[in-house]
């Protein structure tokens, strides 16, 4: 797959052999991709006429044939045009089989063929021109798939991919980019990237480390400190800053976590047993070795608690590390590589539950439970609403934070029970959807009429809201802001400590502890429980990749970082103890990135 499919990129520029309309200088150039068949494209083509009349010589318009899959018409209409001696019949030809009738039809063939002079031939014949219209019909079809053209039309704005709404006014604002409109881009393409949220999570942290260790460094730790509270009357509730981060916000990535498992367990690679037992058995050995690694080097004393610190995986690092090798690294390993990393991410919400808590209170646990019991109701009487489970789960965040299990766990209940629902019939929803448009349209002249009648939006938030179910809507919008608001402020107030030539002078076991727990537990357990489990017949391995591609995963298995040091966190309550942990983990998560990317660079062939 072209990487311009997945970017929203054009996948060529625009050049000799397009058919356009407008100066070559223009600053902006519109491409579309339609089809002569395609009774969208027909109405977009007056809005682009609109559009040319009102940016003028600003505006280049491109067009670029991809008929209609299954259409003999739509193919053959898109090879008629091509017969045109110049650019300007070109568009005559264009404008007649948009325009001419409601739909296309074989009159309008007939008709514009008699005006280009193009004579009936037998289809057998192929001659020089039939055989160049239909190559150049071809190469505009190649690259509209190389391009990541689902759909007709779709339109690229200067070659980037527009998926805003088609009206005058949004393809305006998107064409003369609005201060809003090139944010908005600049936000998505950065999203699209597929690194980013390992690059921020990165900067986050290195600009932690930098202020906490410059002549601002005690501000900075001060500012987290500060407490936050919420009062009503006499009654308030307050944490410093750091707390509210670590407590509060972190449960959003817990939720989000929570969402990836249920998907996982239900309709992804988890789904199926035989396709989940590598990545389940190499979880499983790559949680156990490094805590058992770490309990070998402290066996015992105030650092022995530290354990769980080794045995997470960072998700979003590895994966990001993955992705910015390219096709040097097999899909199949990054799919397998991210599974494992689910059921890691299971190991570790069991672990911080049973022994990183403090002591329980019973009253609010039962109070917990009640509120997990209204949840599990709530599902099981089908409403898919997000409010009233949101609502109960900012309920069950005090009730667990008062318990004395860790607040964040109740991210990850929450998540159990917003509700998943069967995909929706498409074509009974885009037959609904005409409909109603048709029917708004057909009223839109009318005195005092403006805009679309509210029963006419609410079937169409029905209908939106039928598109997707609750968890699949929920895990797309709060994964963003996970990803690139809530991690990147956890790295911000947890990543900053004091290096100082002492630091690790009475640590030096806890820092090679861990470090060896990710550095070399790591991958020593994934890809030996890996091999046991396909030894066994337990697992099979996919042939896609080699088992030395295997141990470099295994070794980016070891970047812990969000993950043991919010673990970290919980384990050693000693401000010195905590400092020495950070930088250890920083320290195994850093040899443990180059070498898997090591690894996984100069891998050979599969073996």
């Amino acid at each position: 797959m072209s990487t311009d499919s997945l970017t929203g990129r054009l996948d060529r520029p625009v050049d000799d052999h397009d058919h356009t309309l407008g100066p070559g200088g223009a600053a902006i150039t519109l491409v579309e991709y339609g089809s002569y068949a395609c009774p969208y494209c027909r109405a977009a083509n007056e809005r682009i006429a609109e559009i040319r009349h009102q940016l003028g010589d600003r505006l280049r318009y491109v067009f670029r044939h991809y008929p209609l899959r299954g259409s003999d018409i739509a193919q053959r209409a898109a090879e008629l045009v091509e017969h045109a001696q110049d650019s300007e019949r070109f568009w005559e030809a264009h404008v007649a089989l948009m325009t001419r009738s409601p739909t296309l039809t074989e009159n309008d063939l007939a008709s514009v063929a008699g005006t280009l002079g193009v004579p009936e031939a037998d289809p057998e014949v192929a001659d020089a021109a039939r055989v160049h219209a239909r190559d150049r019909v071809r190469a505009d079809v190649q690259s509209a798939r190389a391009s990541g053209v689902m759909m007709t039309p779709t339109f690229f704005i200067n070659g980037r991919r527009y998926d805003g709404p088609w009206d005058e006014s949004s393809f305006i604002d998107a064409m003369v980019r609005t201060p809003g409109h090139r944010i908005r881009s600049a936000a998505q393409d950065f999203a699209a990237w597929a690194p980013s949220a390992g690059i921020l999570l990165l900067v986050a942290a290195a600009i932690a480390m930098l202020l906490t260790n410059s002549r601002l460094g005690p501000a900075f730790t001060a500012f987290w400190e500060q407490p936050l509270a919420i009062s009503l009357g006499p009654s308030a509730f307050g944490m410093s800053l750091l707390h509210w981060i670590n407590d509060g916000l972190l449960t959003v990535f817990f939720l989000v976590v929570g969402l990836e498992i249920k998907r996982e367990l239900t309709v992804g690679h988890l789904a199926n047993l035989r396709s989940a037992a590598l990545p389940i058995a190499a979880a499983v050995g790559g949680m156990a070795v490094p805590a058992l690694l770490y309990g070998l080097i402290v066996p015992g004393g105030p650092w022995s608690h530290g354990w769980g610190v080794p045995m997470a995986t960072d998700t979003a690092f590895a994966v990001a590390l993955i992705a910015m090798m390219g096709n040097r690294v097999p899909l199949s390993l990054r799919v397998f590589l991210t599974a494992a990393a689910i059921v890691d991410d299971i190991g570790s919400i069991i672990v911080v539950a049973l022994f990183y808590s403090g002591a329980l209170n019973l009253g609010y646990l039962a109070a917990a439970g009640a509120v997990v019991a209204a949840l599990a109701l709530l599902n099981r009487a089908h409403i898919y609403r997000v409010v009233p489970y949101a609502l109960l789960g900012l309920l069950l965040w005090a009730c667990i934070h008062a318990s004395g299990l860790h607040a964040t766990m109740a991210g990850v209940l929450l998540a159990l029970f917003i509700p998943t629902r069967p995909p929706p019939n498409l074509d009974s929803l885009m037959a609904q959807a005409d409909a109603i448009l048709a029917a708004e349209a057909s009223h839109s002249r009318e005195v005092l009429r403006h805009g679309p009648s509210l029963p006419a939006l609410a079937a169409f938030d029905a209908i939106h809201d039928r598109l997707e179910s609750p968890a699949d809507r929920l895990l797309r919008t709060a994964g963003a802001r996970s990803s690139y608001v809530v991690l990147p402020l956890f790295a911000l107030a947890n990543a900053g400590v004091p290096i100082t030539p002492d630091i690790l002078a009475s640590h030096g076991w806890l820092a090679a502890a861990i470090v060896a727990g990710l550095a070399i537990g790591k991958p020593l357990g994934l890809v030996s429980a890996s091999l046991l489990a396909v030894r066994l017949g337990i697992a099979r391995k996919p042939a896609d990749y080699s088992w030395r591609q295997l141990i470099g995963a295994g070794a980016l298995a070891g970047i812990g970082f969000t993950m043991s040091l919010f673990i970290a966190g919980q384990a050693f309550a000693v401000d010195a103890d905590f400092a020495a942990a950070k930088v250890a983990v920083f320290v195994g998560s850093l040899l443990s990135s180059v070498i898997g990317v090591c690894i996984l660079w100069n891998a050979g062939e599969k073996t």
